[in-house]
């Protein structure tokens, strides 16, 4: 299965970096979200993408939209990154790959690397825009302005 734009989000749960279990229900089909796939805690692009979305934070949640980034780290791994650099938003464990078979992220560079996805959902819990690129700078950018777009 693969999410393409249009479609309805389903119903997903997953470990946080509490390690408590986080459930779409409580906030898919309430507000818009971002949730973004990346591929691991602690390097270089995946550093700067979560420090750039920390940075924009509050920019979002002005919007009305919520954050979620998803990785296949541990939640061990995920408390560690989050303290770290401060992130207020929620991130999530996905260990046995689940939510990026469910959403259809995949590898890049020759199945070496998790791919790094972001996908925009409106209140409505639907996909309105996808956007696939190993360049961790230019999620953010593009995550808002879609975010504006959609609730201005």
């Amino acid at each position: 299965m693969s999410l393409k734009i249009g479609d309805i989000v389903p119903n997903f749960a997953s470990k946080d970096s509490r390690g408590e279990i986080f459930e779409s229900r409580n906030v898919l089909g309430r507000k818009p979200l971002v949730i973004y796939f990346y591929p691991k805690d602690n390097t270089p692009g995946c550093t700067t993408e979560a420090c750039s979305f920390r940075d924009q934070y509050e920019d979002f949640k002005e919007l009305g939209a919520e954050v979620i980034g998803i990785s296949s780290d541990s939640v061990k791994s995920h408390q560690k990154f989050a303290k770290k650099y401060e992130l207020p938003f929620v991130l999530l464990s996905d260990q046995d790959k689940k939510l990026r078979h469910l959403f259809g992220v995949r590898d890049n560079l020759f199945g070496l690397l998790p791919g790094r996805v972001t996908y925009i959902i409106d209140r409505n819990g639907v996909v309105i825009y996808i956007f696939d690129s190993m360049n961790a700078a230019k999620h953010i950018s593009k995550a808002l302005k879609t975010i504006k777009e959609l609730v201005l």
